[in-house]
């Protein structure tokens, strides 16, 4: 996969298997360093959790040296600032691989990407010199320093304030963040500040700045061995020359750098969501009640189908998004002056898909880790099995690199931007589906026809709410949540639905197994597109415009219903045969 792609314009018609790039395209490199990945985490960190979560002091900057040795923190550092620098798929198989280890991911996952790629992508070439070489080795720590108590999701409207000096030789910083991961480690910060109170700008700041102080370590329902503590700036003194980018340019650095950050914490999320499977697959076949393994009885059965279903879309979403950033990445010149311009553009291109990326695999997350204390019953709520510290890990990457919520707004908020500014010809499409649906549409009876469905309906809805609420559509936050919902599936449905077409063409030996996880995933997307699109479509209109609206609705949905349950119990199967996630 080469080919550059718009952002959001898998709404807009049929993908092209071939310009999406899956798993099954994994090289020998790739497959290698899974494995290396996967054995130092399973090695060298899983031991080692309670001690990790327990507090112990410099095991995290230990393990992460460890980890620097590998390679493992320098996949997206040039070489010739002391960084491996490989494709952007190894830098997601290394988050997927990490993902499991909870507390550690979250500082590994800190300093290799928000608290570094600022420098990575922004910096010139000094910063890039002094800081990169000690981010690869793990001799420095980053860390991100973006939240304060009164600006979360409002981040535009942090008080933290950096005047320049009268020798113009440094900016005075004063203020405080708050939620800092790794702040107890950090050998830099990346800060986000006012300049003269006005100018939205980052910087680098150096952890041993005068002035600069930290908090205690907050206790956290999770993640407990990570960092996490306030951060106080009292008159620091930061040299001019760790601006990084442009004064009053700090949303473009902060803004693409969280997109990056959406895009790795969902891999790491998806492989915390693989290791919680298996280790669910593996209790249920051992547990017996009725002198029958638990992995037998129907119910249990279902659970893990459907944890592996959904486990097969976020990973299919996760990789796809991964081969549109190696793409992007691999069009820009960087040794060009405006190589950082290059790069805060491709980012932003892809915030849609960033964005649903991280609230669909946050949240099959959520619901895959909620199952598996479930299934393992009482011992689920016992801290001796490892369910039960996954189930705490996770619950805050629904609120990591901006809220769930912030995120589905930001979904359909993106998209009408561009449509104003011609950039996606949405309304062309909208016009044709209006014709299609007056000439009427037969049912749809093929998997590809029923993504396109789902596609449809949101086109459709978006349609209509835009002719209800004209340009107050932006405030409705109920609707445009329904409508992201919609558009999350419909990505979803797609990745899979392409992922499925090409390992067919390929004469994959499991294809029966994964037809069945996609069909039952598209199947069961469907539903949920039909529930957020009727409350949306009872909200915009009543009496007999509602009725119109609904049979619409239904004639865009005339679906062939198909057996979930047998789908479910052969899917539940064949991972309990496997003994974990296969696909």
């Amino acid at each position: 996969m080469s080919q550059r792609i718009q952002g959001g314009s898998y709404l807009l018609s049929v993908t092209d298997p071939q310009n999406v790039f899956t798993p099954e395209d994994f090289n020998d490199e790739h497959r290698l360093l899974a494995e290396t990945v996967a054995n130092f985490i399973e090695e060298r960190v899983l031991p080692r959790i309670e001690e990790l979560d327990g507090g112990k002091d410099g095991l995290m900057r230990e393990l992460l040296m460890e980890a620097g040795e590998l390679g493992l923190l320098g996949a997206d550092v040039p070489e010739e600032y002391g960084g491996i620098e490989t494709d952007e798929i190894c830098t997601i198989i290394i988050a997927e691989k990490v993902g499991p280890s909870g507390s550690f991911s979250t500082g590994h996952g800190v300093h290799t990407c928000i608290g570094s790629l600022p420098i990575v992508f922004f910096g010139n070439d000094e910063q890039k010199r002094k800081y990169l070489p000690g981010v690869a080795s793990g001799r420095l720590i980053g860390a991100y320093a973006l939240t304060e108590p009164g600006a979360g999701s409002d981040a535009l409207s942090i008080k933290t304030c950096a005047e320049l000096s009268t020798d113009g030789k440094n900016y005075i910083f004063n203020g405080g963040k708050t939620f800092i991961s790794n702040a107890g480690i950090a050998g830099f910060f990346i800060v986000y500040a006012k300049i003269e109170g006005e100018k939205f700008s980052a910087f680098i700041v150096d952890a041993e700045s005068d002035g600069l102080s930290t908090g205690q370590e907050e206790q956290k329902m999770g993640l407990k061995g990570s960092s996490t503590r306030s951060v106080y700036f009292e008159n620091v003194k930061v040299p001019v020359e760790n601006l990084l980018y442009k004064p009053g340019k700090g949303h473009a650095v902060a803004f693409n750098t969280l997109n990056i950050g959406r895009h790795k914490v969902s891999a790491q999320a998806m492989g915390a969501s693989k290791y919680t499977l298996d280790q669910c697959v593996a209790y249920a076949n051992e547990r017996k009640q009725f002198k029958v393994p638990i992995a037998q009885f129907g119910l249990i059965q279902e659970k893990l189908a459907t944890m592996a279903i959904q486990i097969f879309a976020a990973e299919s979403i996760v990789y796809r998004n991964g081969g549109l950033f190696e793409a992007m990445i691999k069009g820009v010149d960087r040794t060009a002056e405006n190589s950082s311009q290059a790069i805060a553009k491709g980012i932003g291109e892809y915030a849609i898909e960033c964005s649903l990326e991280k609230v669909f695999v946050t949240e099959t997350e959520a619901f895959v880790v909620d199952a598996g204390v479930q299934i393992h019953g009482g011992y689920g709520f016992i801290a001796d099995y490892p369910v039960e510290r996954l189930y705490r890990d996770s619950r805050v990457k629904r609120i990591f690199e901006g809220t769930n919520e912030i995120n589905r707004i930001l979904i359909p908020t993106t998209l009408l931007r561009r449509m104003a500014k011609g950039s996606l010809p949405l309304e062309s499409v909208m016009k044709t589906l209006k014709l299609s649906l007056g000439q009427g549409l037969s049912p749809r009876e093929t998997t590809g026809n029923i993504v396109q469905a789902i596609k449809d309906v949101y086109i459709f809805l978006l349609s209509v709410s835009m002719e209800k609420y004209t340009d107050d559509l932006g405030r409705q936050q109920q609707v445009l949540s329904r409508l992201a919902d919609i558009a999350i599936q419909a990505y979803a449905a797609d990745s899979v639905w392409v992922r499925l077409q090409k390992s067919v063409a390929a004469g994959a030996v499991n294809r029966e197994h994964r037809m069945n996880l996609t069909t039952a995933f598209i199947h069961g997307a469907v539903e949920t597109v039909a529930l957020a699109a009727r409350e949306i479509i009872a909200t915009v209109a009543g009496g007999e415009e509602g009725l119109k609206l609904q049979s619409n609705l239904n004639v865009l949905l005339q679906i062939e219903p198909v057996d979930i349950i047998g789908l479910r119990q052969k899917i539940g199967s064949v991972i309990s045969a496997a003994g974990k996630y296969v696909c």
